[in-house]
């Protein structure tokens, strides 16, 4: 198990991000991995499987190629799967699910197609272990295998995750809307926080709902590898060794690094709902990191700056389906729920554009020389808070293409200096 090829699926965006991080994981040389639209290629190993589903913070699963061919129809795929040697990876005990994903595939039925493959996958093993196969699990199977079909291609993978890896094993508190933990990952990945050897600037997410950047953030500057809490699915596979997995897992708890008794708190989080404060606390407990963040109740468009000096700013708001802005905007509600048009910014308005001007006025009035990323799926909020990005970084969260926007913030806006000059023609955003 020394030459595998291992996909790692990403949010789309996140490629970029990811790369670096199995590199720095695995120690390989970049000529080992390959970036693909979500999701990046490698070529290693079963150990370096393991140490990725442990470390990485960016990926949704680690899956492994076993077998790569054209097709033409649904027997193709049967003699595909047919040929793999599923019985070196596990056994007739373990059950298994099929799911299938396409690309312009001809095939009028995937569920047919995803059939095909179950049916090669209990054949062969009908065929190599005495006529028992493995029995079907849809809900929690031990065994996850994922057929990708493209026009005249089909890729079958084993699943080594088991659960998606954005379950981290701490997030038992959430709200109405929960960020993803891979895609906190991703926003702390874009913003370049963590990079570099030096000392680490404060961070706050002043709309931390149950507490997901702020504790990805405070994890990665502890050191904690994002797998520690949690089982993965190639401990029922053949090629695990639990020896092996118990040293990556004993050198992993002994590279954790808390900070002096003293030390002055730099990670801050606070939300205008104390229900999700209390939430948020409760999850960072579980993280091992509630001695690391300081947590408050407040709303946004109001709360000082948690530190003297300037930082960074870390923001999902409410936006979409998600939930209500409350506070000082009032009861504003977004997307398919109501929204004032007083509080809306605009008459019979639905975007909250209210609220994030008012947010923008209160960061330039208080949070000078802070920087601000805000990820959201309106390409306009820049003109909405009069704030001109410096940066704004494409990433989906799940089935909504977002930006996360850069702002810096000085005192007054881009626009309002542009203003100033000339006065007949403002700056455009």
């Amino acid at each position: 198990m020394n030459q595998l090829t291992l996909f790692l699926p990403c949010a789309a965006g996140v490629e970029d991000y990811l790369a670096p991080e199995i590199l720095r994981i695995t120690g390989l040389p970049p000529g080992c991995i390959t970036k693909q639209r979500g999701g990046v290629a490698v070529r290693t190993s079963f150990a370096h499987a393991m140490l990725l589903n442990l470390y990485s913070r960016l990926a949704q699963r680690v899956l492994v190629l076993v077998s790569y061919t054209e097709y033409r129809n649904e027997q193709d795929l049967y003699r595909a799967a047919m040929a793999v040697p599923w019985e070196q990876w596990f056994t007739p005990r373990e059950s298994i699910k099929v799911e299938i994903t396409a690309q312009h595939s001809p095939l009028t039925s995937l569920n047919f197609a995803a059939l095909k493959v179950k049916d090669a996958v209990c054949d062969r093993f009908r065929e190599t272990s005495g006529g028992v196969r493995p029995d079907v699990n849809t809900q929690w199977p031990d065994v996850r295998i994922y057929a990708h079909l493209t026009t005249d291609s089909c890729s079958l993978y084993i699943d080594t995750s088991g659960e998606p890896l954005f379950k981290r094993g701490w997030r038992e508190d959430k709200g109405d809307a929960p960020l993803k933990e891979t895609l906190a990952a991703a926003m702390i990945a874009a913003s370049g926080w963590a990079d570099g050897d030096g000392d680490l600037q404060p961070l706050y997410d002043p709309c931390c709902g149950s507490g997901t950047v702020v504790i990805e953030a405070a994890q990665i500057a502890c050191n904690i590898a994002a797998g520690s809490l949690r089982r993965f699915a190639f401990e029922k596979y053949r090629p695990f060794r639990a020896q092996e997995w118990a040293a990556m897992k004993a050198e992993a708890a002994q590279a954790v690094v808390k900070p002096e008794p003293g030390q002055a708190t730099l990670i801050f989080g606070s939300d205008v709902s104390h229900r999700m404060v209390d939430f948020a606390q409760r999850n960072a407990e579980r993280a091992g990191v509630a001695d690391v963040i300081e947590f408050r109740g407040g709303d946004a468009l109001q709360r000082m700056p948690p530190i003297d000096v300037p930082g960074v700013m870390l923001v999902n708001p409410p936006y979409g389906e998600r939930i209500e802005a409350g506070g000082f905007a009032g009861t504003a509600r977004f997307g398919a729920r109501e929204l004032p048009a007083t509080e809306a910014g605009g008459e019979g308005g639905g975007d909250g554009a209210e609220f994030f001007s008012k947010l923008a006025t209160h960061w330039k009035k208080n949070y000078t020389g802070w920087t601000a990323w805000v990820l959201t799926p309106d390409l306009k909020l820049p003109g909405k808070m009069r704030l001109k990005e410096s940066r704004r970084v494409p990433m989906w969260n799940g089935p909504l293409e977002c930006r996360l926007f850069k702002f810096e913030m000085i005192k007054g806006s881009a626009r309002e200096k542009a203003g100033e000059k000339v006065a007949a023609k403002p700056s455009a955003t």
